[in-house]
């Protein structure tokens, strides 16, 4: 999210609450399509992490984009810290650690997404080279130690770095160190919303072994395919993990609204202000317990809408969904998860077929999916088959439902083109993380310098 809210609408139930949920609901025609990126950036002199302040920061970055784009400028205490595209709806932000995100804009196909993602590549490389700044596509930094990275002014962050360890071991990880691609996506009713939700769930660890991009931590081999994906499971369970109460009978916005005011907030903003309320849930918010501790302390839409900003489970619900178990990575890969979500997601019939395919899975087995992908990746196995399999049967769909769409690019093609990536990491059965580890013991002698030109955009 680029910009906290600040409506003042005051909100008080929580039929109420689901409702702004249910006000994302719309016709199939109007579906969009919204595609998040994140990358680190570095000193192309000495592959260090760059700082926010100085002529070569992150700051002199958003600076030549605001120049280059003409966006508007998002500011947190006078400092520049994202862009905002005023007619096409999308966004620059920066992540704690200074990673550099593109929110794209909700488009109506593939090749738009694929189109719009490289023309950021292209832009951000304009004006950071001159800069001598190098942008990198992993799912971890490979060889930054936590405390040597810079940290970014965001008010926010500053709440959530505090609040961090007292919730989980591996949050200021995930903050400063780790970096995704998502994929944000529309559902036409609360019944479409959890089937959606249900198949993304129950699939997201299969995204996330055919992603795996973070073999390495502090210069060295760290055992895992997706270092990332481990993090996510002890940064803070609260408000992070599989979401089991959407398998429920019954499940819909009332459902997710119930465990989301029971989710501990980060802040509330008052003008400018951030206001550390961590602990507070916003259940009890609701409740009147900031009461003489915030001004104006009754819960508004602004309120809701950033607090709904701060959950981070497998699939986050909004006015649109949101897939969030990939690893950062190069621009086919940018290009190649949005094409497995909306061919799964956005036909109805694959949409049908793919929740057959998870109905019977146990909880049990759900989680024990999350819980070894991370390790073993592709390979993880599940009942008589490995992930690889379930991987191959969700492109399958995938590609059937992107041949169904028919939307073509000026070639003739239609969106299947953009799965390539994909159906190369199946074919080998090697992950990238895979194929990063053997370049790490072959060519590169152990140098992991030379990930940094490997993988730099």
């Amino acid at each position: 999210m680029a910009r906290d809210t600040i409506d003042s609408t005051p909100v008080s139930g929580v039929s109420e609450l689901a409702a702004t949920l249910e006000a994302g609901c719309k016709p199939e025609s109007d579906f969009r399509i919204g595609t998040e990126h994140e990358k680190f950036g570095f000193n192309l002199s000495d592959n260090s992490p760059i700082p926010y302040e100085g002529p070569r920061g992150i700051e002199a970055v958003l600076k030549g984009m605001e120049g280059l784009l003409g966006w508007e400028r998002i500011e947190d205490n006078g400092l520049i810290i994202g862009l905002a595209d005023p007619v096409g709806g999308g966004a620059i932000s920066i992540e704690p650690g200074g990673q550099f995100e593109l929110s794209g804009a909700p488009l109506e196909n593939l090749h738009q997404t694929c189109r719009e993602t490289n023309c950021h590549l292209a832009q951000v490389r304009q004006v950071a080279e001159p800069l001598g700044i190098g942008f990198l596509g992993l799912g971890m930094t490979p060889t930054w130690a936590r405390e040597d990275v810079p940290v970014m002014p965001k008010s926010r962050y500053q709440i959530m770095t505090r609040y961090m360890p007292k919730v989980g071991s591996l949050g200021l990880d995930m903050m400063y160190r780790t970096s995704t691609i998502q994929v944000n996506l529309d559902f036409s009713s609360e019944a479409d919303m959890r089937a959606k939700m249900r198949v993304g769930l129950a699939l997201q660890p299969v995204a996330t072994a055919i992603f795996a991009n973070s073999p390495f931590t502090d210069g060295k081999v760290n055992g895992f395919k997706s270092f990332r994906a481990e993090i996510w499971k002890d940064t803070d369970n609260d408000r992070s993990g599989p979401l089991p109460i959407a398998f429920q009978d019954g499940f819909g916005f009332e459902t997710y609204v119930e465990w989301a005011i029971d989710v501990p907030m980060y802040f509330v903003k008052r003008g400018t202000t951030y206001h550390d309320v961590t602990g507070t849930t916003f259940r009890a918010f609701m409740n009147g317990a900031l009461e003489g501790v915030i001004p104006d302390a009754r819960p508004t839409l602004g309120d809701w809408n950033n607090h709904l900003s701060t959950l981070f489970p497998d699939v986050r619900l909004k006015k649109y969904l949101e897939m969030r178990g990939a690893d950062g990575g190069p621009w086919r890969r940018i290009c190649a998860l949005p094409a497995l979500w909306v061919g799964l997601l956005y036909d109805q019939g694959m949409l049908d077929q793919a929740e057959e395919m998870i109905r019977d899975w146990t909880a049990e087995e759900r989680v024990q999916l999350r819980d070894e992908v991370p390790r073993l990746g592709l390979e993880t196995p599940f009942r008589n088959r490995t992930v690889r399999d379930l991987a191959k049967d969700m492109v399958a769909l995938s590609r059937e439902g992107l041949k169904r769409r028919a939307r073509l690019n000026d070639g003739g093609q239609d969106e299947r083109v953009h799965l390539a990536a994909v159906e190369e990491t199946l074919a080998s059965g090697m992950t990238p993380a895979d194929v990063m580890l053997r370049r790490y013991h072959g060519e590169w002698g152990g140098d992991l310098s030379k990930v940094f030109q490997a993988y730099a955009y």
